[in-house]
């Protein structure tokens, strides 16, 4: 069984296929990038973008970006970018932001089918792209998540680096390099946790250095040496580029390792669920993001990855008849995916939101798992049973089943297909108070739209509502009658998504709301006729 899997000579077939998976991506995303509602944490993001621009634009004499809440704390590189492209485009700058989220979304699909292309050609690319767009943290969040998905295509393409850096060492191209530099510079320029890509590279160039020792008798000093030199232009280019899009982390010489710091003890008052069991963010168990992947990652990508073990013979057999050129690529995704596991089991950091701070796993976890998939197929094709064709039929059919279950799920769900949860959760109407859902509000974009479309009754003063989410993720899509308050017993209707239960924090007559296969995923209540206690706020079930 050939390691890498390499499919020579693919069909016209696969590259039409290809191209009109592109021609559907390009489509979904310019129909639907202004679909979505304004996530929590976007109007504090945008505001901190433009206090960078205006850092720049006021020759550094404008530091008000270096003490703005903790958001100095991460790299600018999305939100400066948001914020110079605002005045020159006419529409709200939150589906700008959407849209340029939607973008660093397009261009992980991207990677992922160049990572897997190196693993194993066109139709793997194929396999592997699929299932990412069947992986609704990454499809049904690259839309809002403006750190999180620019930050994961960061990192993907840096691993994608890497693993050419790792195959072909002193030999390694211009290009790579340079795409090596611009992509950890745009990791770090997002998070600190973009030292992780440099954790990779480091691990990974030394592993190809001792194998070649083991097996060649290379020296190992000299060319650790010689690497370090070769590495040193994409050094300097990421420094440069991470100090553009995150001026604070090079003002003093420790702000990183205090960045760094800050994010490995992170932590406020916040709750989140697993499994139906409820956690303050740092409190969770280790097995945390690891419930999540079980119930999020696509049904076909999980029972790939479950044929792993059953391919560990074979794949050691592989690995000792291949080349270093051939392990390196594959050598490089095992360590981008288990490296951040280990992290989270040893470290325990403060998480919530299920995989949102490691969605830097889901393009590697798929190509992972189409790889996988693959290597199934082709070891049934190479088994000696009788039937073999039977059985890769039965296998094919069962992933195929599989992926056309989730596809429908994501068109019933759209555009909230995040919220999705696979088989192994259980019904999704029952489960979906069990884990985190619409956590960052989408839902409600709809919901203001229904509320301000309904006729109401003239008045001067104007109608409060109330709203499980910060203000400013109401207020642009409400209209001169509405105003939102505080004062939540004041308020004359309440808004809110069912996550967490935060519908039922408030009475009031369902009159509107979201819903998606048979689950209400927001609510609007009318409060106009409710008395004294009745309108008062009462804790949630969490």
């Amino acid at each position: 069984m050939n390691f890498a899997f390499n499919l020579r000579c693919p069909t016209d077939s696969v590259r039409w296929l290809m191209r009109l998976f592109w021609l559907g991506l390009l489509i979904w995303v310019a129909l639907t990038f202004r679909q979505h509602g304004i996530s929590n944490d976007e109007y504090v993001q945008h505001t901190y973008g433009q206090m960078l621009l205006d850092w720049y634009q006021s020759g550094f004499k404008d530091q008000d970006a270096f003490h703005y809440r903790n958001l100095y704390l991460y790299g600018g590189l999305f939100d400066i970018v948001a914020a110079a492209l605002d005045p020159y485009i006419p529409i709200m700058i939150w589906d700008i932001r959407h849209l340029l989220s939607a973008l660093f979304g397009l261009l992980g699909f991207y990677g992922v089918a160049r990572f897997a292309h190196l693993l194993g050609g066109e139709r793997l690319a194929l396999l592997a792209m699929t299932l990412l767009f069947l992986t609704v943290s990454w499809s049904g969040t690259m839309f809002t998540h403006t750190k999180d998905v620019p930050f994961a295509t960061c990192m993907l393409w840096a691993l994608y680096a890497t693993a050419l850096v790792a195959r072909d060492m002193e030999q390694v191209s211009g290009r790579v390099i340079v795409l090596l530099g611009f992509a950890v510079g745009g990791a770090l320029g997002l998070r600190v946790g973009g030292a992780f890509a440099v954790i990779y590279l480091v691990l990974l160039v030394i592993l190809r250095v001792l194998l070649d020792h083991r097996q060649y008798r290379t020296p190992l000093l000299s060319r650790l040496l010689r690497m370090v030199v070769v590495l040193l232009p994409a050094a300097v280019l990421a420094f440069v580029f991470m100090a553009m899009c995150w001026p604070w982390s090079v003002i003093e010489a420790d702000n990183l390792l205090e960045a760094a710091k800050s994010f490995s003890h992170f932590d406020f008052n916040m709750q989140t669920i697993a499994n139906g069991v409820v956690y303050n963010i740092s409190e969770v168990p280790r097995s945390y993001l690891f419930q999540y992947l079980m119930v999020k990652l696509p049904e076909a990508a999980l029972l790939g990855l479950c044929g792993v073990p059953l391919l560990w013979l074979a794949g050691q057999l592989a690995w000792r008849k291949a080349d270093q050129a051939t392990r390196m690529p594959m050598a490089t995704l095992l360590v981008g995916i288990l490296f951040p596991l280990i992290f989270v089991m040893d470290d325990r950091p403060a998480l919530y939101n299920g995989v949102r701070h490691f969605t830097f796993l889901l393009p590697l976890l798929t190509i992972f798992a189409a790889w996988a998939i693959v290597a199934v197929w082709r070891a049934l094709a190479n088994t000696t049973l009788q039937g073999r064709c039977v059985y890769q039929a039965i296998w094919a059919g069962v992933i195929g089943g599989l992926m056309l279950v989730n596809l429908v799920d994501i068109v019933q769900l759209h555009p909230y297909q995040y919220v999705r949860l696979n088989r192994l959760a259980g019904d999704q109407t029952h489960a979906q108070f069990k884990w985190e859902g619409d956590y960052w509000s989408s839902a409600l974009r709809a919901a203001t739209d229904q509320l301000t479309e309904m006729p109401l009754p003239a008045r001067e003063k104007p109608y409060w509502v109330a709203a499980c989410v910060d203000t400013p993720q109401m207020e642009p899509y409400l209209d001169g009658r509405f105003a939102v308050t505080r004062r939540w017993d004041q308020a004359d209707f309440f808004l809110s998504t069912t996550n967490m239960h935060c519908h039922e924090v408030m009475k009031g007559k369902l009159i509107g709301g979201v819903q998606r296969q048979g689950m209400w995923l927001a609510v609007i209540k009318d409060r106009r006729q409710l008395q004294g206690d009745d309108r008062l706020a009462t804790p949630a079930k969490n």
